[in-house]
């Protein structure tokens, strides 16, 4: 019985001592919770607390690089703006310089215009003189001017063109300036002998061939109209076969035309 009891009593101290030892683990643990809590509740404050001055600081340096960039940004507008303005000015200031040249060359181009109509005004003004021709000899015309046509050449014996007139005259007669102007040259024709020929305005020209002589003008005179310049011969090689004549010749703008159509008796 006392042995029963005994068991008994050991048994409750063996469960006390258990609860006794599980309070002080439960004791333990819950120190170690806390302890674990109030350190990471002290490292998680700490962290906020950098967070913050870090925020602080990043927020300070933005604000100082936003107002850097800003400065920098400003001051690079600025140039910016301000060499705008001087290519622009610059480019203005070319602009009118070449404004200033194309309005010099059109104020030239119209002085020399207004130079050029009043000289073709004057040019209209002037009236161009007729000319009228005098018959250089009195004769009869007994061959007449034949540019499109043929006629029969007695010293040659062939069909030929004439691109003058012919004037029968006797020898030695004097023959005078159809119109007046200056004599261009005297020359022996390899053709029709002894010639002069005179120049005249508006282009003409006049030819007296067959003469004997030219002992009344030189080269380079001038001469009015019926004044003598020669006398009728027999040297042109082309006509020898004929009877003494004037060959006479009018020329318009360098060619021969039928001088019946200017000869004013």
């Amino acid at each position: 019985m006392r042995k029963g009891r005994r068991m008994k009593k050991q048994d409750n101290m063996e469960i006390t001592d258990k609860i006794i030892m599980y309070a002080a683990i439960g004791a333990i643990i819950l120190a170690i919770i806390v302890i674990s809590l109030f350190m990471y509740s002290k490292s998680l404050s700490e962290e906020v607390r950098n967070s913050t001055l870090n925020l602080s600081q990043l927020t300070k340096t933005e604000d100082t690089v936003n107002t850097d960039d800003t400065e920098s940004a400003s001051t690079q507008i600025g140039q910016s703006v301000e060499e705008s303005e001087n290519e622009l000015n610059t480019s203005n200031m070319q602009n009118n310089e070449i404004n200033d040249v194309a309005n010099q060359a059109s104020n030239e181009l119209n002085v020399n215009t207004e130079v050029q109509n009043q000289l073709i005004e004057k040019v209209e003004e002037q009236p161009i003189k007729e000319l009228s021709f005098k018959m250089p000899v009195e004769g009869e015309i007994y061959r007449e001017f034949a540019k499109e046509s043929l006629i029969y050449s007695q010293t040659l014996k062939e069909w030929t063109t004439h691109m003058g007139i012919d004037i029968k005259a006797d020898k030695t007669t004097v023959v005078n300036a159809s119109e007046e102007g200056i004599i261009k040259s005297i020359k022996n024709d390899p053709r029709y002998g002894l010639t002069i020929v005179i120049e005249h305005e508006n282009n003409f020209q006049t030819v007296y061939s067959n003469l004997l002589t030219s002992e009344f003008v030189v080269e380079g005179e001038s001469v009015n109209k019926g004044q003598p310049i020669g006398t009728v011969g027999n040297s042109a090689v082309f006509e020898i076969a004929d009877e003494p004549h004037l060959h006479f010749e009018i020329i318009k703008d360098g060619l021969q035309v039928d001088p019946n159509l200017y000869l004013n008796n």
